[in-house]
């Protein structure tokens, strides 16, 4: 091992080592030592530097004083006892992808400070980061399981403070389409109002509004076959407590949160859904996606078809409801936020599309009708209907001169633009 390998800088990088070596609070291990010079060359490891620098200044007649190491305490000397830690706590987990990080204690990060006082911090490369190397390379050579600098599945955090192991489990995402075929059940958990998830006598000690959301429904089947802690689920929009989604199914994306399994048969999680849930709610399509997938759509445009039962307050001739949904096709509604949302959404003026609108029976008896609406998402299907006193124009109301009320709804289909 000749000096020569740590570059054309040899002579002041010999000076640099003779000043720490002398300077230091003590002995300095070969990781510390070669640490310093990290950025002069490649293709060497630390503690090789550490020895090649060592062997030169004993050749100039510089005694190295052995021992523990006043910069790391030591810690590149037991390394293995940090590598093992981490297995230990990885063996609950399944993974392929996995990185590294350090919380350093304030001892390490003096001792630092002070040998790059010393030595000056323009060659040098920080102490955890070589321990996340060096850990990581280990990890590596154990598991068969790969480091990963952009999007590990688990991140292993050595902590010096406590000197133990942390884990940040990183969520496994789901993308698929959800049907609804019973009508009170929310997408989502709502907490309730009094008491915002407490418990109270108004919502029975729950903590919720209601006793279970399409969220909660599919949880209990996903949270058991990827041993999870948590799931949530991102919707692309929304439909009413009161209304049916059927057809091909409203798009979502779950995110499961600390996952100690992440391969599923995601076929066998549909089923398993279907059968625990019979008549309430099914998943189809589902795949695994990348944390992206969230803000798409969520983002997502879509046109959205609905199916409604409307009553008509009075006596309608079929011509004319035949006359006023041919009028709003093509329309631009603007719609001002209803009155039923307006106290927990803004008081804005929306313009949305219809697309199609179609009469698919007619009873002239009761003034019952049974519509098909295609629209943009974003549209408030209701308050086409019944005008919502004036805030939505044209509306199905305005146009037939007389009051018009969707009474059940369901929707059929959500098409991603």
């Amino acid at each position: 091992m000749r000096v020569d390998e740590l570059g054309e800088l040899s002579d002041e990088v010999i000076e640099i080592a003779y000043k720490i070596t002398k300077e230091g609070l003590g002995p300095i291990c070969d990781n510390c030592l070669g640490r310093q010079f990290a950025k002069i060359s490649s293709g060497l490891s630390n503690d090789k530097r550490g020895k090649i620098l060592k062997e030169v200044l004993r050749t100039k007649g510089m005694e190295i004083e052995e021992g523990k190491c006043w910069v790391c305490n030591s810690l590149f000397a037991n390394l293995e006892q940090w590598v093992t830690k981490a297995l230990e706590r990885l063996n609950d987990y399944e993974f392929d992808s996995f990185l590294v990080g350090t919380k350093v204690s304030g001892m390490l990060l003096e001792n630092e400070e002070q040998i790059w006082e010393i030595a000056g911090a323009t060659y040098a490369e920080p102490l955890k980061a070589e321990l996340n190397r060096e850990v990581g390379k280990r990890i590596e050579v154990r598991t068969g399981k790969r480091a990963d600098f952009e999007m590990p599945e688990v991140v292993v955090i050595l902590n010096l403070w406590t000197e133990k192991v942390e884990l940040q489990i990183n969520p496994v995402f789901i993308y698929g389409r959800y049907r609804k075929f019973k009508r009170g059940i929310p997408q989502t958990r709502w907490f309730c109002r009094e008491c915002h998830g407490r418990g109270c006598e108004k919502c029975k000690f729950t903590g919720k509004m209601y006793a279970e959301s399409v969220e909660e429904l599919i949880s209990d089947s996903v949270l058991t076959e990827f041993k999870g802690d948590d799931m949530v689920l991102h919707g692309c929009g929304r439909e009413d407590i009161d209304v049916r989604m059927l057809g091909s199914g409203r798009p979502f994306v779950v995110e499961i949160k600390a996952p100690r399994r992440r391969k599923v048969d995601l076929r066998m999680l549909e089923e398993k859904v279907k059968e625990e849930n019979k008549g309430k709610v099914e998943i189809t399509s589902l795949q695994y996606v990348k944390r992206e997938m969230i803000a798409k759509i969520k983002n997502a445009e879509a046109a959205k078809t609905y199916k409604l039962d409307v009553e008509l307050k009075s006596k309608v001739a079929e011509e004319d409801l035949q006359d006023a949904l041919d009028k709003l096709i093509g329309a631009v509604i603007e719609q001002r936020t209803p009155t039923r949302v307006v106290h927990r959404r803004a008081d804005l003026v929306r313009k949305r599309k219809i697309y199609n609108a179609r009469l698919v029976s007619f009873n002239s008896e009761e003034q019952i009708t049974v519509l098909e609406i295609k629209c943009d998402g974003g549209l408030y299907i209701k308050e086409l209907i019944s005008g919502d006193g004036g805030r939505t124009k044209p509306s199905l109301s305005e146009l037939l001169g007389t009051e018009a009320e969707a009474k059940e709804l369901d929707v059929v289909d959500v098409e991603l633009k």
